[in-house]
């Protein structure tokens, strides 16, 4: 049995072109219910005692699985075991039908609305004292993923509801991806198994412990950082500290790399482009008289900008080769890509707005800066338009100062029901 809504007029809501009175009428009324809040809480917890790493979530699948099909839904499990894909509505008449065709695209005419979650842990302790604190050693959700994806879920319930009483205006796909916290991460896989296929915008939230709960927190254009990797291998022929005009300072040259390149590069792109690396890792030789033969260094090159990041690998190349060719030096590159910046469409900001006030009131929206993190719901957005919100979970009056990927890390929970109702009237009102 379908989750009720209270208080949903059963008339059918005309297509969509504009906001009619009719779609206002039913986003007034279209609210999460109370078994169905209980419900979505008591699956939160559940994912969160039972945290999975980046392609093993196994059982979140599953447990995903399950309730969807109870809703009478068809998901579809992705590659690997790890991930699911489920449409909702067809022609936007009704029916609940939820199909797919073969490849997994949708059958409307109609683009569909992707909304999609992210299913994985991080591999660190949780500390909280609380009963739903995870059973897995050394691993929890320190980022809120188990929150995004119970508030897709939920999404899911609520439109599978609409759909059945013909008021759902759109077709509708949730995308429950896997490995966010991988790189590269699990974007990738999902796009490659054809999530976006009849797809023309995607919408997802991100836990952001600064922001109340009720509100949350919009920015056009970028809102995360772009996030890549990059381990350097130097190699020469060695020899006597006695005589380095002899061999290849190696110690020298990776002493160069690593404070040269960050400061040749701040001045070879825009400030305002945000592109820097740091190191985390220099390790070269073993003893004080001898010039070694290897020497490496890691670490990450982050940019604000995705035209900058874009261009950041050749360029990256260009000053690494200028630097080792003064010391003669042979370094092999190794330039991971992890995710560009999230750059958030203009009109889904727009979207997110409008569905946000008609459910809370526009003193429930609040600007939010770009921040350093990255995210790989980037990925997505660079192939349809989007947007990410950052939701409120700090519960109201609390002063403390918390962050993401801490093993104290949690949410107040109402911030489920804000999730799911923001995602409900995006898609009454797309």
């Amino acid at each position: 049995m379908g989750p009720t809504l209270t208080e949903v007029n059963d008339s059918p809501t005309p297509p969509s072109d504009g906001l009619t009175e009719a779609v206002l009428s039913g986003l007034a009324e279209t609210v999460v219910a109370d078994g169905l809040r209980a419900e979505l809480i008591a699956f939160r917890r559940d994912l969160h005692r039972n945290p999975e790493l980046g392609r093993q979530e196994f059982r979140t699948t599953e447990q995903i699985r399950a309730r969807l099909e109870r809703a009478g839904l068809s998901p579809r499990v992705l590659p690997g075991g790890t991930g699911l894909v489920c449409d909702i509505g067809d022609t936007g008449s009704g029916g609940g039908t939820g199909s797919t065709d073969d490849t997994g695209a949708a059958s409307s005419k109609r683009p569909r609305l992707a909304l999609r979650a992210d299913l994985d842990a991080l591999p660190v302790p949780d500390t909280k004292t609380v009963e739903y604190r995870s059973t897995v050693e050394g691993r929890a959700h320190a980022c809120g993923h188990d929150v995004h994806t119970t508030i897709v879920l939920g999404a899911g319930l609520v439109l599978a509801e609409l759909d059945k009483r013909g008021r759902l205006p759109r077709p509708v796909r949730l995308v429950f991806q896997a490995a966010e916290e991988i790189m590269p991460g699990g974007a990738l896989d999902a796009i490659k198994a054809k999530v976006l296929d009849g797809v023309d915008r995607i919408l997802a939230v991100h836990c952001d412990p600064k922001v109340e709960v009720g509100r949350i927190g919009l920015r056009q254009g970028p809102i995360t950082s772009a996030a890549d990797r990059l381990t350097l291998t130097l190699e020469g022929p060695g020899g006597h500290s006695a005589r380095p005009h002899l061999t290849t300072d190696l110690v020298m040259a990776t002493a160069k790399l690593a404070a040269e390149l960050p400061a040749v590069l701040a001045r070879r792109v825009d400030p305002r482009s945000g592109l820097s690396i740091v190191w985390g890792r220099i390790q070269a030789g073993h003893a004080a008289n001898v010039i070694p033969q290897y020497a490496e260094l890691e670490g990450t090159v982050r940019c604000l900008d995705l035209t900058a990041w874009h261009d950041a690998p050749d360029l990256v190349h260009e000053v690494i080769d200028q630097i080792t060719a003064m010391y003669r030096a042979k370094c092999e590159i190794t330039y991971q890509r992890g995710v560009p910046p999230v750059v958030n469409e203009a009109a889904s900001v727009e979207l997110l707005r409008d569905a946000m006030t008609a459910r809370y009131g526009l003193h429930a929206i609040e600007d939010t800066e770009q921040s350093l993190g990255g995210e790989d719901f980037s990925w997505y957005l660079e192939r349809v338009p989007g947007a990410l919100a950052r939701l409120g979970v700090r519960p109201v009056g609390d002063a403390a100062k918390r962050d993401l990927h801490q093993g104290d890390f949690d949410v107040d929970e109402g911030a489920i029901a804000v999730g799911v109702e923001l995602f409900t009237a995006a898609v009454l009102l797309s």
